[in-house]
């Protein structure tokens, strides 16, 4: 067996131990999504964004990688986050992607002054990355129409032991995501953590048109019975099974796919 496809493989595998979920029944069914941060100096997120723009998200395109988004919040005084999820259809997708784009001469030219970043001027101080699988009852990413204005929601539920994690995931399997869409919470993805930080977690999206249709659509949420009572399940407790929420508002680039 080759090596790329030996690495293929355990990637797969390693993404149904991790999240507890079994693969679809046809290879591919679930899509996984790579979500890096770039934490960077906010001089420095031009440089970034004609990397992204010009480079990388047309070559994952050209690759059949993909859609690509990229989404930004208010940086802080001393540094800025950009937030980039890539959709792939496969663990070989994955591992082959940064060896086909070191093989891209077009990439490679249209990300020379990104590549050719001197240590003492750095693009970014480091990115951060996670692996996620979709969920059986999300297995494809829902892109929003990119024409369109919108805001991403994107939240992360962390869990204090596996078992709690897939607690979590089974109530969006079988009840809470079908509330999500009554209500208007319009989701983008919803995905099990395979490797990164924070682990165990379920990480998804959420696309609204604006502000205040994220406020509004989180109150009808709140309120509505089916969640309530849901909720009131003791087992199904937050404070039973998610430890932190991490919640970010993230306006999408000009560029981005999604």
């Amino acid at each position: 067996m080759e090596r790329r496809t030996f690495v293929g493989a355990s990637v797969a595998t390693l993404c149904s131990a991790a999240t507890g979920i079994t693969a679809g029944p046809e290879p591919g069914a679930r899509e996984l999504y790579e979500l890096r941060t770039y934490t960077l100096k906010p001089a420095r997120q031009p440089v970034l964004d004609d990397y992204l723009g010009k480079a990388f998200v047309p070559a994952a395109r050209r690759l059949g990688v993909g859609p690509v988004g990229v989404f930004t919040e208010p940086p802080e005084k001393d540094a800025a986050r950009v937030y980039v999820l890539v959709v792939h259809k496969d663990a070989e997708s994955v591992v082959a992607l940064p060896a086909k784009l070191a093989a891209d001469a077009d990439y490679a030219k249209a990300a020379a002054a990104y590549l050719g970043a001197k240590a003492d001027d750095p693009v970014y101080v480091r990115i951060e990355s996670s692996l996620l699988a979709a969920i059986p009852g999300m297995p494809k990413l829902e892109k929003p129409d990119p024409t369109k204005p919108r805001l991403l929601n994107l939240r992360v539920y962390e869990s204090h032991n596996e078992r709690a994690a897939a607690r979590k995931v089974e109530m969006f399997e079988t009840a809470e995501l079908a509330i999500f869409r009554r209500v208007g919470l319009a989701p983008v993805f919803f995905a099990a953590a395979v490797v990164g930080a924070a682990m165990p977690n379920l990480t998804y999206m959420l696309a609204f048109p604006d502000e205040a249709g994220r406020k509004a659509g989180w109150d009808r949420f709140r309120a509505d019975p089916e969640w309530l009572k849901l909720k009131a399940v003791p087992e199904s407790a937050d404070k039973e099974i998610v430890s932190r929420i991490t919640n970010k508002v993230l306006a999408p680039a000009a560029y981005s796919e999604i």
